[in-house]
């Protein structure tokens, strides 16, 4: 498991949940020359379903956004292993 590396004001960075399990916190990557967020178009998640946002070992929780479909159920958002958050622009 990963945990979230935190800054000299000791605020951490954003962890996902891996896409190959649903469980386990992924670091989230960034591009440090244009601070652009790491992406994996075109893609989707894994038919893993999680009920609870999980937490690293520092009980730092990972992202969640809220259904499209009906605005209110929190849904999981996922990345690879690559640290790499899978979207889809279609």
């Amino acid at each position: 498991m990963v945990n979230a590396k935190r800054d000299d004001n000791r605020i951490t960075t954003l962890l996902a949940t891996l896409n190959s399990d649903g469980i386990t916190p992924q670091l989230v990557y960034i591009n440090p020359s244009n601070h652009g967020v790491a992406i994996d178009d075109d893609t989707i998640g894994s038919g893993t379903a999680t009920t609870n946002s999980k937490r690293d070992d520092n009980r730092v929780t990972t992202l969640w956004g809220v259904s499209s479909a009906d605005g209110v159920t929190p849904v999981a958002i996922w990345a690879d292993s690559n640290g790499k958050l899978l979207i889809n622009s279609n």
